[in-house]
């Protein structure tokens, strides 16, 4: 089961590289917020209509939700806008990788000292590897493009 997962979130980062190289040209041709607006839109519709037919019956107060779990929703404009912002500058593969250095550096922190009610995970030699290796990934993509 745990591979079957794995194999999702590849996919799903795929579909983030795929989502990046849309929002280049979308931000060149309506602008980089109307681009970010417009593809909230049709995800916020998508999740509205999935929402429609499977219910789970689990709805919540929205008032007694801590405000604090909703700050992600300020995350994802923010992220979005810059993936518009810098997949023209520095292609689909530089933008993603340097996404991708920035989510495992957090991800440790946040395993780490269990943030947000995760169960905190020791920071052991093989995952500082697996670290090193995607800074490595991004500085050779780097100097890649710069030959």
């Amino acid at each position: 089961m745990r591979i079957i997962v794995i194999l999702l979130v590849v996919f799903a980062g795929m579909g983030l590289s795929f989502e990046a190289g849309l929002l280049g040209p979308l931000g060149h041709q309506v602008g980089h917020l109307w681009a970010t607006l417009s593809i909230f839109g049709v995800g916020a519709a998508l999740l509205w209509l999935i929402s429609i037919f499977t219910s789970t019956g689990k709805n919540q107060d929205m008032r007694s939700i801590p405000k604090w779990q909703l700050t992600g929703g300020l995350l994802g404009p923010i992220y979005v806008v810059v993936l518009t912002l810098a997949t023209p500058v520095l292609g689909v593969a530089m933008t993603m990788i340097g996404v991708l250095v920035g989510q495992v550096g957090k991800s440790f922190a946040i395993d780490y000292f269990g943030w947000f009610g995760t169960p905190k995970k020791p920071v052991d030699s093989l995952r500082v590897i697996g670290m090193l290796f995607v800074i490595a990934a991004l500085v050779l993509t780097y100097l890649g493009v710069q030959s």
